[in-house]
């Protein structure tokens, strides 16, 4: 069976998730952590890519991302997964070992309301939810350590979130989650769907042809599986 298609288009919200091959740890250490987040600058900079929100977990990342024109995503994550495994590979000595990352990336659109909001953070709250941290925004390793705690350099990764977060932020982030929108959420990433209203996601998928079928050999698990 081949591919399912997979939507390239400027303009648009885009959930995206990879794991390591085998759920086996990327991250063992400060610096790979760092290194992977320096990729994420060079990326962005040579792709022009607004970058709303991410997580890096040991075993699997996501990122939320709003590319400028058409095409932009492909380009944008050709470059980041294969310069990430290329120097994984060369720095841990790996090359010909087998693949870092289970496969191609997984990327889900995203309707810019509330649904795009919740899913910020669904993924912000990654570490939390996994009892890794007691504050969201201390899992250093994600967008709400870099929007809260972060140099100004730091910070200019990250792009407007198109839909404006609470006034009080931190705690909106750390309050205990609705369990609708993590449901609709995890439903989103379990089928391969659209995130969004139910009538908006039958209009994306009409009008991208989208295969509502495709699923995802098992959800990308946290430390903590959650």
């Amino acid at each position: 069976m081949g591919r399912a298609p997979r939507v390239d288009v400027g303009g648009e919200v885009y959930h995206i998730i990879n794991r390591a091959n085998g759920r086996q740890t990327i991250f063992h250490t400060k610096e790979e952590y760092l290194h992977f987040e320096q990729l994420l600058t060079e990326a962005k900079e040579l792709n022009s890519m607004r970058i709303l929100a991410y997580i890096l977990m040991s075993n699997h990342w996501h990122l939320v991302l709003h590319p400028h024109r058409d095409g932009d995503l492909s380009v944008f994550m050709q470059w980041l997964t294969l310069t990430h495994t290329q120097q994984y590979h060369s720095r841990t000595k790996t090359i010909g070992y087998g693949h870092l990352y289970q496969g191609r990336y997984k990327s889900f659109l995203v309707e810019k309301d509330n649904h795009l909001l919740q899913l910020i953070r669904y993924v912000e709250r990654n570490a939390f939810r996994a009892k890794l941290v007691k504050q969201a925004e201390n899992w250093r390793w994600g967008s709400a350590y870099r929007r809260t705690q972060g140099a100004p350099q730091a910070k200019a990764l990250l792009s407007d979130t198109i839909i404006e977060l609470p006034k009080d932020y931190l705690e909106w982030l750390n309050e205990k989650e609705d369990a609708g929108a993590l449901a609709i959420i995890r439903q989103s990433v379990n089928k391969g769907t659209p995130l969004g209203a139910v009538k908006w996601v039958k209009r994306t998928v009409d009008k991208f042809d989208l295969l509502l079928t495709t699923r995802l050999r098992g959800r990308p698990k946290d430390e903590k599986g959650t």
